[in-house]
């Protein structure tokens, strides 16, 4: 690794934590979601409806690289025939939810400790990540006991910005205060993370393969990453201690 790179930014979807299934967990989060919105419908019905409209958000965020507030996304594209005043003061449980419907989210195997020893090793440390959620990653940070590991977090429900756009790569360097070329990103999607990170100048692009993630863009990437790792603790032998 170039002796230039001093900070490290992270995705966190698939690269730091993945999905467990859990149906019992998801049927809790099923039940809840649709008592707090007052459902009427089945629950194959409603969740058919919402999943439905939910495909049709992420096709139009993915086209324009936007992404809206947990409000709005609730209001004006998941559920926007039920009553605001109900959906309103609920958007940020029911996007909590609404990512539970999908299963138990847990980190990968050594994240914590690379973490924690990639910032000893004097690495400035930072996420960037697309997701409807505005708590779901700073409740995981503190409740895994690394939120003092990150300077800074980007989350695309708050910037709007959303990968690969090469803003959201820029904008999380300046509040970090490094120049783009002396960041490295880290993320599994071999699309979206790795054209966004190489196209916005960042010194170094690190593929996590997960199992099972490579193709779900359904397109050939167009840009190679300069580094591929299997583990999250391979980072190490990557970025040795600064001086």
């Amino acid at each position: 690794m170039s002796n230039k790179i001093d900070t490290i930014f992270f995705d966190v979807g698939a690269t730091l934590r993945y999905v467990v299934e859990d149906p019992e967990f998801a049927a809790a989060a099923d039940r809840e979601l649709m008592a707090l919105v007052g459902a009427t419908e089945s629950h194959d019905e409603f969740f058919a409806k919402l999943n439905a409209n939910w495909k049709a958000y992420r096709k139009m965020a993915k086209t324009i690289l936007l992404d809206v507030s947990e409000m709005e996304l609730w209001l004006q594209y998941l559920l926007p025939d039920y009553p605001a005043e109900r959906i309103a003061p609920n958007a940020a449980r029911l996007t909590r939810l609404w990512r539970d419907h999908d299963g138990r989210r847990v980190p990968h195997e050594g994240v914590k400790e690379t973490l924690k020893e990639l910032k000893r090793r004097g690495y400035k440390l930072g996420i960037i990540a697309n997701t409807i959620t505005e708590t779901e990653i700073p409740d995981w940070m503190c409740h895994d006991q690394v939120a003092d590991c990150f300077t800074t977090v980007i989350l695309s429900s708050k910037v709007r910005l959303r990968k690969p756009d090469t803003a959201i790569y820029h904008l999380a360097a300046r509040c970090i205060g490094s120049a783009p070329e002396n960041c490295a990103y880290v993320g599994d999607n071999p699309v979206r993370d790795v054209e966004g990170a190489v196209n916005a100048g960042y010194g170094a692009m690190v593929l996590f393969e997960d199992a099972g993630t490579a193709d779900r863009e359904g397109k050939d990437p167009t840009v190679q990453p300069n580094f591929r790792i299997r583990s999250i603790p391979e980072l190490l032998e990557l970025f040795p201690a600064l001086n």
